[in-house]
């Protein structure tokens, strides 16, 4: 399993952190935050291209998870980068599988794979 995947938005910088932010709360998820990076460099007068990063989760998954292996809190709500670089727009994320083998996570296998397709489902909206 790939420590990331990243994937190529059809659309726009705007319109991709638009529609995933819905898919997410459309789901039944929480959107914890909502980071702009490049806002964020602006503020320190430092430059970057457009990136935003959403946390989110469902506290009906992650919490059993961080309840028997608190360490797995460190990489968890998840999290999808959204950047733009030459006008290409890019989605990324840590696979499920990747957190749980950071954290020796077992007896999780259902629930890492329903969170896993979950994550895919969410980015594929759009590619």
């Amino acid at each position: 399993m790939p420590n990331r995947i990243v994937k190529t938005s059809r659309y726009s910088y705007a319109d991709t952190i638009a529609k995933l932010s819905a898919a997410i709360t459309g789901g039944g998820n929480t959107t914890f935050a909502t980071i702009d990076q490049a806002a964020a460099a602006q503020g320190v007068g430092l430059s970057l291209r457009p990136t935003t990063l959403i946390v989110f989760g469902n506290p009906k998954g992650g919490t059993g998870l961080m309840a028997a292996f608190p360490l797995a809190a460190l990489d968890l709500p998840l999290k999808v980068l959204v950047w733009e670089e030459r006008g290409v727009v890019s989605v990324a994320y840590v696979p499920p599988e990747e957190i749980a083998a950071r954290y020796n996570v077992t007896g999780m296998d259902a629930l890492i794979a329903n969170m896993s397709h979950a994550l895919d489902a969410l980015t594929n909206l759009v590619v």
